[in-house]
């Protein structure tokens, strides 16, 4: 703690701190402070705080009241690692907020922060968030809390891969990716599959933005170390949502691609497949030396475009490219995003041309989800929790559920 705020030689004990980037720009925090708390209060930077906590003086904390604005924003994972300290030391958070997006309170407040208090302060409001955290008992933890993935007994190995590849920017490939997995773990009510979500994306990949997961720093360390890699790291680099979907997010810093080889690939693939019944990849926006570890190892590639130019060029560029190495081209199955509605006889039609003169089947039309897409990812919800009667949603949620239909007969034949 810095040593011009708390001294030790201060008669008051400390008994809560602020935590920003900058103290003096939430002045009227510093008033409420010294008005509810006089001198037992102290300030702390965010790098700060992590360090505090391993300190002797941070067990006499009750609370601290953490003050950002939209500056802060880029610190979200850092600052959900502050309230994720606090929690496990019984220290309870105050989130005071200025100009923040509601995407960044839904997360840090779903990370364990206790109350909300916008800034500018309303008068007497942090003193009666003061007094309810003191008047609300501490929660009885039975087990410390777990982020991490419990994982399933091993299977046979033969795990259904799905992967999905955007050929443009800005055609649905990571909301397909997320939603389709949503879909599949919950196709069944009594026994539903066990789905894994592994986001390839090394550099910008955002699942973990879609389903508001925090990303964890021991993702790049299983990329770097594959030799290592086993059952029990596996499992720490898992995220689970809402116990049912399992997330592998791409790492904390941009890495890139050519990191990782299509050995490190295949022995992550070959885990994933080992203790879940579907792996659904979200894969990067461009082709890469291990993409063909991942097309060989999937059952199906889908890949997402629009009616547009761009999308065409590129559909013809991944097809040739992929014929000339003479990979199994014949496993992608392109799926038209925004596409056009039923009674858009035009629409139609132009979709006809460009299949035709790409010589492709646009077997999936995904219709256009509107702002509820938007929103849906914002708020850090799939589809179905948040606008389960969304038009695309239904599409994903239909082409799930074939697809295990067609894995059930598949099995049962074999």
């Amino acid at each position: 703690m810095t040593s011009n705020v708390i001294k030790q030689s201060d008669p008051s004990p400390i008994v809560a701190c602020t935590i920003s980037r900058d103290v003096q720009n939430f002045d009227l925090l510093i008033e409420d402070m010294e008005a509810a708390l006089g001198e037992a209060w102290g300030d702390l930077g965010f790098a700060e705080a992590l360090a505090f906590f391993n300190q002797p003086d941070a067990e006499l904390l009750e609370f601290m009241a953490i003050a950002i604005d939209e500056a802060d924003e880029e610190d979200l994972v850092m600052l959900g690692e502050i309230i994720a300290l606090a929690n496990r030391k019984g220290i309870k958070v105050i989130l005071i907020a200025e100009d923040v997006s509601p995407a960044a309170l839904h997360q840090l407040l779903r990370q364990g922060a206790d109350e909300f208090v916008p800034y500018p302060l309303p008068e007497g409001e942090l003193q009666a968030a003061i007094e309810r955290l003191r008047n609300t008992p501490a929660p009885v933890h039975l087990a410390p809390v777990q982020t991490h993935a419990a994982l399933a007994s091993p299977t046979a190995g033969d795990g259904v891969i799905l992967s999905v590849q955007g050929l443009s920017g800005g055609t649905g490939a990571t909301t397909l990716a997320v939603n389709l997995a949503w879909e599949l773990a919950n196709i069944e009510k009594t026994n539903p599959p066990r789905v894994c979500l592994l986001d390839f994306s090394l550099q910008f990949g955002s699942v973990s933005t879609y389903l508001d997961l925090p990303r964890r720093d021991v993702v790049f360390e299983m990329w770097s170390d594959t030799e290592a890699l086993d059952d029990d790291v596996f499992r720490q680099a898992l995220v689970a949502f809402e116990d049912k979907l399992w997330v592998l997010t791409a790492p904390s810093d941009v890495l890139p691609l050519d990191m990782i080889s299509s050995d490190d690939v295949n022995k992550v693939l070959a885990f994933a497949r080992k203790h879940f019944d579907y792996v659904v990849i979200d894969m990067p926006g461009t082709l890469v030396q291990w993409t063909e570890a991942v097309l060989h190892a999937s059952q199906v590639y889908f890949t997402t475009l629009e009616l547009d130019m761009r999308s065409a060029q590129n559909a013809l560029r991944i097809k040739r490219a992929l014929q000339s190495e003479d990979l199994p081209v014949d496993k992608l199955r392109y799926c038209l995003n925004k596409s056009p509605k039923f009674t858009d006889l035009n629409g139609k039609s132009r979709v006809k041309r460009m299949a035709e003169s790409l010589e492709i089947r646009i077997e999936i039309l995904l219709p256009d989800g509107g702002r509820a897409v938007c929103q849906s990812s914002d708020h850090g919800l799939p589809l179905a929790s948040s606008s389960a009667k969304n038009p695309l949603r239904r599409e994903i949620a239909k082409l799930a559920s074939s697809l295990h239909a067609l894995g059930k007969s598949d099995a049962e034949a074999a």
